[in-house]
């Protein structure tokens, strides 16, 4: 046991490490506001598109099509503990309707890019990094359509404005581009080599590192904003409850073994940092979202550790 144990600390104390420097350049102030920013869009923004389409433009499709029990597996496993969220901030702490939906929303959005990337990448391999960013392709898109509309149905129903503006910021996603572009070029044999395709690679090489950092100075700037009852609720929803049923799923639905991996492992993700932007963006929720985002990274360097134990990964 311990050995693996071992085995498994060689996985996360790395991770753990870079966001640990990260934290560090934002509490001295070696890296400011500004530094974040810019780094948090270059992750974003170029870093891991660029990882993803040559991941997915050079990646071998699994034969027969993609495991229909993968995606629901995940996603049931979401919306249970965006259900579970939304009823616990409703009846238990008493909660606005739209608060609710921020606090369900964070209790099943998981921070895909900046810890998820690393982590599963880490654990599993290029095995795992067709799961992967298939996952994340509509990971993001469905979890935020789905919030919104949930949010913005409470009121007067939902507005044609509402849904143009969701559907121009979901076409503008570097991260959804860089899935399109690994798609096409993997559909059409297309692939970056000579002097481009080294510079995809440095591109792509740089993405984890600074993912990590761009997380450990965002646990700086957001820190613990107050409603500690609501975040520690959230994520124990997010880092025990979502990746249990996931778990359970995977034992019962059809799918290859790396993929029933990287199912429970992205669902044990912490909190993804959108749930605080679309709280901010609705002032609602605000403090036990960034609390939660916070809370659950902290805590999920741990709980992390105990699913890949799990898993027998390591």
């Amino acid at each position: 046991m311990l050995g693996r144990l071992a085995e498994i600390a060689f996985i996360v104390l790395p991770i753990a490490g870079l966001i640990t420097v990260g934290y560090i350049a934002g509490w001295t102030k070696h890296l400011g506001d500004r530094a974040a920013d810019g780094l948090s869009e270059y992750v974003f923004g170029i870093a891991v598109p660029v990882l993803i389409f040559k991941t997915l433009s050079e990646a071998k499709m699994p034969e027969g099509g993609q495991p229909w029990g993968y995606w629901i597996a995940y996603f049931a496993g979401a919306f249970i503990v965006f259900g579970i969220g939304f009823l616990i901030a409703r009846r238990v702490f008493g909660r606005a309707h739209v608060e609710s939906v921020m606090q369900g929303f964070a209790s099943g959005q998981s921070n895909t890019v900046f810890v998820g990337v690393p982590v599963i990448l880490n654990a599993f391999g290029n095995e795992g990094a067709v799961p992967l960013f298939l996952l994340i392709a509509i990971h993001l898109p469905v979890m935020t359509t789905a919030a919104t509309l949930f949010a913005e149905g409470s009121e007067s129903g939902i507005s044609r404005a509402t849904l143009m503006r969701l559907v121009k910021a979901l076409a503008r996603n570097p991260i959804l581009i860089g899935i399109y572009a690994g798609a096409i070029g993997q559909i059409a044999g297309i692939h970056a080599t000579g002097p481009a395709g080294e510079v995809v690679r440095m591109l792509a090489a740089s993405s984890v590192p600074c993912a990590l950092i761009s997380m450990g100075l965002a646990l700086r700037r957001y820190g613990f904003a107050g409603d500690i009852k609501a975040s520690l609720v959230i994520s124990s929803l997010k880092l025990i409850v979502h990746p249990l049923i996931v778990l359970c799923l995977v034992q019962v639905l059809p799918m290859p073994p790396v993929w029933a991996g990287v199912a429970v492992v992205f669902a044990a993700m912490p909190c993804g940092v959108n749930a605080y932007l679309l709280a901010n963006h609705y002032k609602a929720g605000v403090a036990s979202t960034a609390s939660a985002v916070s809370v659950s990274t902290l805590l999920s360097l741990f709980t992390v550790t105990i699913w890949l134990y799990v898993l027998g990964v390591g």
